[in-house]
C-alpha cells in the first residue's frame, strides 16, 4: 500500500543565506554534504555568498572542481580595491564619485570562469538570487538574463564593493534586504521540502565595538553589525528546526544553522576547514531524515524533527 511513498522523487528546493567569504565554503561544504547523501536538489535560490555558491552549483559546474578552486583562491581574484583612485577621490574632489572601495569586474570575470552556461534561463537546475535595486530601495529577484551579473549584484558589498549596473539600474548586497529569500522559490517549484542553510552572522554574538577596533578589517564589521541587526523570522538558535512556509503552500522548511570558525575577509586561507565542518555538521543533522526528505514524507519528517527540538 506505500510503495508510491518509497518510489516517489521528491522536490527539495535549497536556500542558501549571505555570509561573506565564509559563507562562500560553508555552503559548498553544505551542498558536497546533500550529495552525499543522494538529495537531488530541484530548485536553488541565494543572496550574496549564496548566490555565488547557488548559482555556480545551478549552472551544472562540478563541485569537486569548485573545490579546488577554493582550495587555492587567491582574493585577487575576486577583491581588488582601487587605493590610489580612492585617494585622489577624496583629496581632490572630496569624494566624488567614489562608491566603493573595489568595482566588482574581477570577481564578475571570476564567476564567469567557473559557470557553465551563461544565462539563468539555461542553468542546470532553476535559480534564481536576490540583489537590492539602489534606486527603489527593494529587492529584487533575478530569474533571467546575465548569470554573472546576477550573482555579483547580489554580492556587492556596501563601502567593500561598487554597485553593479545590469540594464541602467544599479544593484547592492541582497543582505541589505533579506538574508535568506525562501520566498524566491518556495511556492514557484512545487517543492515538498525546502532547506535553508544559514551561515550569515549573529547580530547577538558579534564583538563589541571596542573588540572590532582591535581586530583586522574593523570597517568591515562595523558594516556587518549594522547589516544584521535584524533578526529573521526563520532563526530558532537551534542547529536544526522546522518550519511550516508562511504563504501556506505546504511547503516544510528545514532550517539548518552551523556553528562555524570566523573568517575575516577577504582572507581565505582557513576556508576548506569551514567547508569541511559545515559539510560534517550538514550530515550529522540531516542524515536522521535522509529518507523522509528524499521520499518527501512530510508527516514523518516533522514528527521526527519535533522530538529532536524538544
Amino acid at each position: 500500500m506505500n510503495n508510491h511513498k518509497t518510489n516517489k522523487q521528491a522536490r527539495i528546493g535549497i536556500v542558501l543565506s549571505s555570509g561573506g567569504i565564509r559563507g562562500v565554503y560553508a555552503h559548498t561544504g553544505f551542498i558536497q554534504a546533500l550529495a552525499e547523501m543522494g538529495i537531488k536538489v530541484s530548485a536553488v535560490t541565494g543572496c550574496s555568498a549564496g548566490a555565488i555558491v547557488g548559482g555556480i552549483y545551478a549552472s551544472g559546474k562540478n563541485m569537486q572542481a569548485w573545490t579546488k578552486t577554493l582550495a587555492s583562491l587567491n582574493p585577487r581574484r575576486f577583491w581588488r580595491p582601487q587605493w590610489f583612485r580612492m585617494i585622489l577621490q577624496l583629496l581632490l574632489h572630496r569624494g566624488k564619485g567614489l562608491t566603493g572601495l573595489s568595482s566588482m569586474e574581477a570577481a564578475r570575470e571570476f564567476c564567469k570562469e567557473q559557470i557553465e552556461v551563461e544565462r539563468i534561463e539555461d542553468c542546470k537546475i532553476p535559480f534564481k538570487s536576490l540583489a537590492m535595486n539602489i534606486e527603489t530601495e527593494t529587492k529584487e529577484i533575478f530569474s533571467k538574463g546575465d548569470l554573472a551579473s546576477a550573482i555579483v549584484a547580489s554580492a556587492a558589498i556596501p563601502i567593500v564593493y561598487q554597485p553593479v549596473k545590469i540594464e541602467d539600474k544599479y544593484y547592492l548586497d541582497g543582505a541589505l534586504e533579506d538574508f535568506a529569500p525562501t520566498d524566491a522559490i518556495c511556492c514557484q517549484h512545487n517543492l515538498d521540502i525546502l532547506i535553508l542553510h544559514y551561515v550569515a552572522s549573529d547580530s547577538n554574538d558579534s564583538l563589541s565595538f571596542a573588540q572590532m577596533i582591535g581586530k583586522p578589517w574593523t570597517i568591515y564589521r562595523i558594516l556587518g553589525k549594522l547589516l544584521y541587526k535584524r533578526y529573521p523570522w526563520y532563526l530558532t538558535g537551534k542547529p536544526i528546526s522546522l518550519l511550516h512556509c508562511p504563504c501556506q503552500c505546504g511547503t516544510e522548511i528545514i532550517v539548518i544553522e552551523p556553528k562555524l570558525d570566523d573568517l575575516s575577509w577577504p582572507l581565505t586561507d582557513t576556508g576548506i576547514n569551514i567547508l569541511e565542518s559545515a559539510k560534517k555538521q550538514t550530515v550529522n543533522l540531516l542524515a536522521p531524515y535522509r529518507d523522509n526528505i528524499n521520499q518527501g514524507d512530510k508527516k514523518d519528517l516533522v514528527i521526527k524533527i519535533s522530538r529532536h527540538q524538544n
